[in-house]
């Protein structure tokens, strides 16, 4: 059975009250290297803990371009969408003094073409290839961490 592609439209963001899960759009960063997977980390801007890129809706753009402008702004990433979405993981953000926010994440693969050293975040975060095994055991997100560990970029498209 083959899947019939379906376009995917720009998103219109409407704002909604914030008790609301919200959904973010990550990327999943790869390469494969010596004929094997790596995954790109990155730490988090507030506590260094070790992510892959996500972020909000942005009007206009739809999931997987969220996901590669992500890609761009926190890790430095050009690349291309080379798939849907893989899988959704979920988390809960913390919002400083606010109340956390329950967030469910939608996670495209981005093939890597290269990494420039000079981007919009290049200095509150660091970066790490790694092998989706490694990475996964840096993921603090069970579900995340199950996708990492499960990942094989060979599976996928391009």
């Amino acid at each position: 059975m083959t899947q019939a592609k379906m376009k995917q439209l720009p998103l219109s963001v409407e704002i909604t009250d914030k008790r609301d899960v919200r959904t973010q759009f990550a990327a999943l960063c790869y390469r494969v290297k010596d004929d094997k997977t790596q995954v790109l980390m990155i730490t988090s801007r507030r506590t260094g803990r070790w992510i892959i890129p996500k972020g909000w809706p942005m009007d206009g753009k739809t999931p997987a371009d969220c996901a590669l402008t992500e890609a761009w702004e926190e890790a430095g990433v050009k690349g291309k969408v080379t798939g849907g979405c893989l899988a959704l993981y979920t988390y809960v953000k913390s919002m400083g003094g606010e109340d956390p926010l329950p967030c469910a994440v939608m996670v495209y693969p981005v093939k890597v073409k290269s990494l420039e050293k000079i981007y919009p975040e290049h200095g509150e975060r660091k970066r790490k290839w790694l092998s989706p095994k490694a990475a996964s055991k840096l993921a603090d997100e069970p579900e995340l961490a199950h996708l990492l560990r499960k990942f094989d970029a060979k599976r996928l498209i391009a």
